[in-house]
């Protein structure tokens, strides 16, 4: 069992990496895109770098996890499931427990859509290889948000799942001969206890299931009962969720949403989350 999954490898996320491992804490820390300080152009207001890009500072980062054996493993979790004292976390399809969570993806830009968490697990999933052979012989939605979304399409279809590919972007060109392509975008998930159809372009397409294969999951969507507010992560000054052993840190938990600002509450979560493992 791992002391500490950290899911998001941005400047919050690495910086409780550093520190729980400075504890002697063993960590798994997942991403599934770029940070968007590497996009900046230029950083001036953390102390100790003027004149900086956000490359270049996101390297510095890097450089100093990995300088102490820190990874950062390319995967999307979509899904948190607390177990008593500890947590299992799916990461696409593969299982992993551990003591405690940190949540450091920065701002969540992902909007849900009406239906979709009263019906998840009945019929929505955001993890092809993980539920796809539920669906097998029956028909199936897959959603194009995210660059895996053709490659999961075609791997639906390969085990016996009907796939209607729904994309705003002209690429029927690479999917399986069989799959039927509607172009739009889905705005509801319709069902009383699974899902039953969902309106595309204001018209009612039915199926037994939708895949939604965004890049990142809705912190909402990721473990249940996760408190927010005005769209951001409630924590207390320990960095601490409403759901005991799961912390948060960084722009996921509000403004200012400032480089430094992140560090330093990463560092909080991992050392606090640290401290607990220890009493335990």
């Amino acid at each position: 069992m791992t002391d500490i999954i950290i899911v998001g490898a941005g400047p919050a996320g690495l910086s409780a990496a550093v520190n729980a491992v400075n504890r002697g804490k063993t960590v798994r820390i997942f991403s599934n895109k770029e940070n968007y300080l590497s996009k900046a152009e230029r950083v001036d207001n953390h102390l100790g770098f003027y004149n900086i890009s956000g490359k270049e500072l996101m390297d510095k980062f890097k450089e100093h996890a990995e300088a102490m054996n820190i990874k950062t493993e390319e995967g999307k979790v979509v899904n948190i499931l607390p177990m008593g004292e500890s947590f299992m976390v799916n990461i696409n399809g593969e299982i992993s427990e551990a003591k405690k969570i940190i949540l450091a993806m920065g701002v969540s830009k992902v909007k849900e859509l009406p239906g979709e968490g009263r019906l998840l697990g009945s019929g929505v999933s955001y993890c092809a290889t993980c539920d796809g052979m539920l669906y097998r012989n029956k028909n199936a939605i897959v959603w194009d948000q995210s660059n895996d979304a053709l490659e999961e399409a075609n791997y639906l279809n390969s085990i016996g799942v009907n796939i209607t590919f729904v994309s705003k972007k002209a690429r029927s060109e690479h999917l399986n001969g069989n799959i039927k392509y509607v172009s739009g975008t889905i705005s509801e998930i319709l069902g009383d206890y699974s899902v039953e159809a969902v309106i595309i372009n204001g018209e009612n397409l039915q199926a037994d299931a939708v895949f939604l294969l965004r890049d990142a999951v809705a912190p909402t969507a990721l473990i249940d009962g996760l408190e927010t507010e005005s769209g951001f992560i409630r924590v207390n000054k320990n960095m601490e969720t409403n759901i005991e052993g799961v912390y948060a840190a960084g722009d996921i938990i509000g403004k200012p949403l400032q480089l430094s600002k992140a560090v330093s509450e990463g560092l909080i979560a991992a050392q606090h989350a640290a401290i607990q493992i220890d009493i335990q």
